[in-house]
C-alpha cells in the first residue's frame, strides 16, 4: 500500500472519529501514531509520542498561551467586561441599533484582554443580551451581534490561534500580535456598519435605547482607565520591544490583579474560578497543539501536503486564485471543524505553498484567523453560535438557534469585504510590524 493511500485512510478516519464527538486532540494524537507505526515502526512512533508531547509542554513559547488565559479570565471573574459594556452603551444605546454596536465595540475590548473567540461571545451575551432584550432588539440582530462579536476575540491581540500558528510556523508572535490590530479595528467597523445598514433598512431590528449626558460618558470613560492602561502597557511593551510576548502576558495578569484588587472587584472565589478555568482551557489548547503535531509528522512521511502543494503549484493559475482556493478550504473547514484543530491541521500543508507563492506569512497568519472567524459562526459546528444558544437558555431568553443564524448573515458578509481589503491593501496588515521591527 502507497504512503498516500495510508494517508488518505488516516484522514478519512480522522474525520469519521471526529463526528463521534470524540475529544480533536485525542483522535489526531491516535490517528498520528496509528499511521506512523504502519508506516515507520510501533517504536519510532512511540519514540515520536514521547518527544512531542514533552517538546509541547515545555515549550517556552507557549507560556504565553496559559498566561493571556489566566489573564482574561481575571477580567471576566473582576467584572472589568460589564464596565467595557456600560462604557461603550453610554455612547452609543441612543441611536437605532446603538446596543448592537456598543455589544461589537465592547466584544473588541474584552478581546484585548481575553484572547478566546467562546469566552468573549459567552461574557458579552450574558451582559448584553438582557439589555438589548429589554429595548426590545429583534432577536436576530441581538444574538447575531453577540455571536459574530465573540469571533473578534480571535484577530484582537492577544489571540490564542495566533500564538498557535506563529509556534507552527516559527513566525514572530510579537509581530503577530501587532499585525493583528488594524484587521480587528477594520472588522470592528465593517460589524458596525452592517448593523447600521441594517437598522435602516429594517428599524424594528433594533429601537433606540437610552441616550446620556456627555458628563455621563465622560464619567464612564474614568471607569476603564486603568484597564486601558493595562492593555496599553501590554501591546506598547510588544511593539516597542520592552517585553517578549511571554513576559508581556505575565504583566497584563499582574495588571488585571492590581486593578482588581485596587477596585475590590475580585473575590476569593472568583480568583479560584479564574484559576480552574485556565487550567482546564490551557490543558486543552496543548493537548490540541501535541496531539497536531503528531498527527503533522504522520502525514509528513506519507508526502500528502507535498503532492499537494506541488499538485497546486502546476495548476499554472494565478497565486491570487490558488490563494482564494485555500481560503476557501479554510472556510469550507471551519464549518464543520474547531477553529484552532482546523488551524493546526492545514497550517502544515498550507504554509509551504504560501511561502513557494511568495506571500508574506505574518499577512497570512492574519488571513487565517479573518477566515477561521468566519468558522465559529457558521453551521453546523458555529461554536460562538451554540454558546450564545447556551448563554440564553440559561437566563430564561427564548432565543431559537434558527434565529442566531439568520442573524449572523450580515456579519458574515462583513468578514468577506474585510478579507477582501487586507488581500487588496496587505499594507494594512504589514505596516505596523514593519514599523516595529
Amino acid at each position: 500500500m502507497s504512503p498516500t493511500v495510508i494517508g488518505i485512510i488516516g484522514i478519512v478516519l480522522m474525520v469519521l472519529v471526529f463526528l463521534t464527538r470524540m475529544p480533536v486532540s485525542y483522535v489526531m494524537a491516535t490517528v498520528g501514531f496509528l499511521g506512523f507505526s504502519t508506516m515507520v515502526s510501533v517504536q519510532g512512533a512511540l519514540n515520536l509520542l514521547a518527544k512531542e508531547f514533552y517538546s509541547v509542554f515545555s515549550s517556552y513559547g507557549l507560556t504565553t498561551v496559559p498566561l493571556f488565559i489566566l489573564m482574561g479570565q481575571l477580567a471576566f471573574n473582576s467584572g472589568i467586561s460589564r464596565r467595557l459594556y456600560n462604557t461603550a452603551y453610554t455612547f452609543l444605546g441612543g441611536t437605532r441599533g446603538g446596543l448592537a454596536v456598543a455589544t461589537v465595540s465592547a466584544c473588541t475590548a474584552f478581546g484585548a484582554v481575553c484572547g478566546s473567540s467562546p469566552a468573549t461571545a459567552a461574557t458579552m451575551a450574558t451582559v448584553g443580551l438582557p439589555e438589548m432584550k429589554r429595548y426590545r432588539y429583534a432577536d436576530e440582530l441581538a444574538a447575531g451581534a453577540v455571536a459574530s462579536g465573540g469571533g473578534l476575540g480571535m484577530i484582537m491581540p492577544p489571540s490564542v490561534v495566533l500564538i498557535v500558528y506563529g509556534v507552527l510556523t516559527e513566525q514572530s508572535i510579537g509581530k503577530l500580535f501587532v499585525a493583528g490590530i488594524v484587521p480587528a479595528f477594520l472588522i470592528t467597523a465593517l460589524f458596525c456598519a452592517a448593523i447600521m445598514i441594517w437598522c435602516a433598512i429594517a428599524p424594528d431590528q433594533g429601537p433606540r435605547g437610552q441616550s446620556f449626558s456627555w458628563t455621563a460618558r465622560l464619567k464612564s470613560m474614568r471607569d476603564l482607565s486603568e484597564t486601558v492602561a493595562v492593555f496599553a502597557l501590554v501591546m506598547g511593551g510588544l511593539f516597542f520591544g520592552w517585553f517578549t510576548p511571554t513576559e508581556a502576558a505575565a504583566v497584563g495578569v499582574v495588571g488585571v490583579v492590581l486593578v482588581s484588587g485596587i477596585r475590590r472587584q475580585l473575590s476569593w472565589g472568583g480568583f479560584k474560578n479564574a484559576l480552574y478555568e485556565t487550567l482546564k482551557t490551557s490543558c486543552m489548547v496543548m493537548m490540541l497543539i501535541a496531539g497536531a503535531v503528531v498527527f503533522g509528522k504522520f502525514m509528513a512521511v506519507t508526502r500528502i501536503p507535498f503532492n499537494i502543494a506541488s499538485w497546486i503549484e502546476h495548476l499554472d493559475l494565478p497565486p491570487i486564485l490558488i490563494l482564494s482556493l485555500i481560503v476557501l478550504v479554510y472556510f469550507l473547514g471551519g464549518c464543520f471543524m474547531d477553529s484552532l484543530a482546523l488551524v493546526m491541521l492545514t497550517v502544515p500543508i498550507f504554509y509551504p505553498l504560501v511561502l513557494q507563492l511568495g506571500y508574506d506569512p505574518i499577512w497570512f497568519g492574519i488571513v487565517i484567523v479573518m477566515v477561521t472567524e468566519m468558522g465559529v459562526i457558521t453551521p453546523p459546528v458555529g461554536i460562538n453560535v451554540y454558546v450564545v444558544y447556551g448563554v440564553a437558555m440559561g437566563m430564561k431568553e427564548s432565543i431559537t438557534l434558527e434565529s442566531i443564524f439568520k442573524g449572523i448573515l450580515p456579519f458574515l458578509l462583513a468578514i468577506l469585504v474585510g478579507i477582501a481589503i487586507i488581500a487588496v491593501f496587505p499594507r494594512l496588515v504589514l505596516f505596523l510590524p514593519n514599523l516595529m521591527y
